[in-house]
């Protein structure tokens, strides 16, 4: 069985790939095992910084051969495919970082009577097995996210890349064997759905690592093996609330780029503004503008904004919730248009209804939501509203509001003056509720796959 890659512009068969099926990957699990428990095999933490530096290297040679791929097989616009490929870069160069930076800690024994005449300290060792399943909308990095941190503290990983975009996880775990690594420390596991579900829940698995869909996510987490060890990564609808008074000319700009980039797919794009009523109709107006002039088409043209949905079943989705939308009340101000197969011009709805799906789930498309407000507090009521808690944004001009947002503001950030979208790849990275489980960010990732382990020793005249 292979998959098939379609180019989601144009719907052409750019490459595939082989699947692994369930007798190959015990037998890679059983490798990962006996990998891990065999303390003479580890890799020496210098020879994993070299390979890492290596693969950064070659990287930085083919960053071009990098991006275009993500372009053509996940449909991001070359300029922010060329974006990616350098955080990607960035990424497996923070992992080296953070092997420098990281180690352990000496604790305290002293504090009272019973732990006198002791002394401890932590070292890190690697949690085992890491079992990886990635998403589809930053097909290089998010593998780097994943792969990356398991290589830098030597756990063996089986990494799933996502059924649509598996080519930049195949390149980027070739580019780690060409850097030194041997194959049975990283393994490419193009997988159907019931095989990678039996690869993560088996009791092997030491540590899953997910990014995906809350509905999958969770599901699977139910499911592990006793002693897993698991981050989650899902989605939300980022709530933006804008003060009064802020000039449009500070806001506007951002949200579209926050709301389109990546024509949407993104799991904390902006989805939900939150305007003072009195300034929403002129709010409305700039901001559908924006959307109007935003270049939709081809993702390798270099003037090309927003490229195409991932398959033609999202634009289907899409549309119909936008229909939806307005059939229950919302003004379509902008958009909302299929211009192609994956193609569908950005939209700016005006307040749409709360129980409408584009006001309650994660729309994952090119869709931005702008409701009024009477006072500051119904907005972040109303954003507060849902299960969903990740990135959210406030604009403000006044000190005091900007203070009573990040209070109040479900979320594991608060951006003051920014998108929701921002992101840089040190920073934690974390859903709450339903967004999702532990804490992303290169560092973070090692930490989660290189637990603590301490020893006490007690002074005694026996020891020397």
């Amino acid at each position: 069985m292979t998959w098939q890659v379609l180019n989601p512009y144009d719907q052409e068969c750019i490459g595939s790939v082989d699947l692994v099926e369930w007798p190959l990957i015990d037998r890679w699990l059983d490798e990962a095992r006996a990998l891990h428990e065999d303390r003479r095999a580890w890799i020496p933490v210098h020879e994993r910084i070299a390979i890492l530096q290596r693969a950064g290297a070659l990287m930085r040679e083919r960053a071009e051969t990098l991006a275009m791929q993500i372009a053509r097989e996940g449909g991001k616009p070359l300029v922010d495919a060329r974006a990616e490929t350098s955080r990607a870069i960035q990424s497996v160069e923070l992992c080296v970082h953070e092997l420098f930076a990281s180690g352990g800690r000496q604790i305290p024994m002293d504090l009272n009577e019973a732990g006198a005449g002791r002394r401890a300290y932590t070292f890190r060792e690697p949690i085992g097995p890491v079992v990886a399943i990635s998403a589809f909308n930053h097909p290089l990095n998010l593998i780097a996210h994943q792969v990356g941190p398991a290589v830098a503290t030597g756990c063996p990983v089986l990494v799933k890349p996502a059924k649509d975009t598996p080519l930049s996880c195949k390149s980027f775990v070739e580019i780690l064997y060409e850097a030194g690594l041997d194959e049975q420390w990283c393994r490419f596991v193009p997988c159907t759905n019931d095989v990678a579900e039996q690869m993560v829940t088996d009791p092997r698995t030491a540590f899953f690592s997910f990014i995906g869909s809350a509905k999958v996510g969770w599901m699977l987490r139910s499911r592990l093996a006793p002693g897993t060890r698991v981050a989650l990564e899902h989605g939300g609808a980022a709530p933006v609330i804008v003060d009064e008074n802020v000039p449009r000319e500070n806001v506007i700009p951002s949200l579209l780029k926050g709301g389109f980039y990546h024509s949407g797919q993104v799991c904390v794009s902006v989805q939900r503004v939150f305007v003072p009523r009195a300034e929403l109709p002129d709010f409305a107006a700039e901001l559908a503008a924006g959307a109007e002039a935003l270049r939709v088409g081809d993702p390798t043209e270099e003037e090309t904004q927003c490229g195409p949905l991932i398959r033609p079943a999202e634009v289907d989705r899409v549309e119909a919730w936008v229909a939806a939308a307005v059939a229950s009340g919302a003004r379509l101000a902008a958009g909302g248009k299929r211009i192609g197969p994956t193609l569908y011009h950005p939209a700016v709805l005006v307040d749409p209804p709360r129980d409408a799906k584009v006001s309650r789930e994660e729309v994952f498309g090119p869709v931005v939501c702008v409701y009024g407000y009477d006072s500051i507090d119904a907005a972040i009521a109303q954003a507060n509203e849902l299960p969903y808690s990740f990135q959210a944004a406030v604009f403000t001009e006044r000190l005091h509001i900007a203070d009573h947002c990040v209070e109040r503001l479900s979320g594991s950030t608060v951006l003051v003056n920014d998108h929701t979208a921002f992101r840089v790849d040190w920073m934690p990275f974390a859903g709450r509720r339903h967004s999702g489980l532990g804490t992303g960010g290169v560092g973070y990732t090692m930490a989660d796959m290189s637990p603590e382990k301490m020893v006490i020793t007690k002074r005694s005249s026996d020891l020397i």
